[in-house]
């Protein structure tokens, strides 16, 4: 799923009060900074960047490679910021150590250097969130508590096996999100997080957007894969995917796989005709995906 776009109790909207706790560094130290500064700031940022896409992709890798299978372990840790070795030189997190992270600099210096408000881990999981909302999405709740890796070292040992391939098809979704907790209709679900992004030859080897508006975030990526003819074609850096000629969209393998299969089609077909029905359980999933790994997670900073 590269792009630059994937236990229910209650938790907080990203949207804080003024009467959120203000916790620092530690416990006994507060801070100045309350939540709704930094989602201010990374509201600013997604409007006047059009970054949302890619900042869901870096929480999305982040957390992504966690598994329970064959190669156990991972976590959302932020650990892409260091590129010396590790998930910063990952082929499939092209791009995430020098755009996304770069986009999120300032904001990282401000409350998570100076202020220590915020770990790098918790602000890519917020930003993210944020970034979904601009977009037209959902609101997503977000929890706190995610440590930071203290270099490379703290990365799991390669992407194989942990992340999705764009030119592979239902066995290998499968393979890849079961070991995660998830099931189809969560499969299918996180996939529609493709309704923004697009593909870019450099990174991922697929050019292209999914949809027609790469930058809002409904079900049009369901709609406009049932109601669309795509042809096969092969990029110039050799990947397989499919393009419609009208509207220059693409689809990957792996999203018209979610067509191939009965159990897969019958949530992209209610996904197709209910917004909300989607927006409900790609929040749960996404949530889920956004936790992987984590233990004491609080609802305040």
């Amino acid at each position: 799923m590269a792009a630059d776009s994937l236990c229910c109790f209650p938790r907080k909207r990203i949207h804080p009060s003024s009467q959120d706790p203000l916790v620092g560094s530690s416990q006994d130290k507060a801070s100045s900074v309350k939540l709704e500064d930094i989602v201010n700031d990374l509201t600013a940022l997604v409007k006047s960047k059009n970054c949302g896409p890619i900042l869901i992709r870096l929480s999305w890798h982040d957390a992504g490679v966690f598994s329970v299978g064959a190669k156990p372990g991972g976590c959302p840790n932020a650990v892409m910021r260091f590129t010396d070795a590790g998930e910063g030189t990952f082929g499939a997190n092209a791009g995430l150590p020098s755009v996304a992270v770069g986009l999120l600099a300032p904001i990282a210096e401000k409350y998570v250097d100076q202020e220590k408000a915020i770990s790098n881990a918790d602000l890519w999981v917020l930003a993210a969130n944020v970034s979904i909302e601009v977009m037209g999405g959902p609101a997503v709740p977000t929890r706190f508590g995610r440590k930071d890796a203290k270099s490379s070292a703290e990365s799991v040992e390669g992407q194989e096996g942990r992340l999705p391939d764009g030119d592979k098809g239902l066995d290998h979704l499968r393979a890849i999100f079961y070991p995660k907790g998830f099931d189809d209709k969560d499969i299918v679900a996180l996939s529609g997080a493709h309704s923004v992004g697009s593909c870019h030859g450099d990174r991922s080897g697929f050019e292209g957007p999914w949809t027609e508006d790469p930058l809002r975030f409904d079900n049009s990526y369901f709609k406009e894969m049932t109601s669309k003819q795509y042809a096969a074609e092969t990029t110039a850096a050799g990947c397989p995917q499919h393009r419609h000629s009208g509207t220059g969209t693409i689809m990957l393998e792996s999203d018209l796989a979610l067509l191939s299969d009965t159990a897969f089609k019958a949530h992209v077909d209610t996904y197709v005709q209910d917004k909300e029905a989607f927006f409900a359980d790609f929040v749960r999933a996404w949530v889920k995906l956004q936790e992987l790994g984590c233990t004491d997670l609080r609802e305040t900073l």
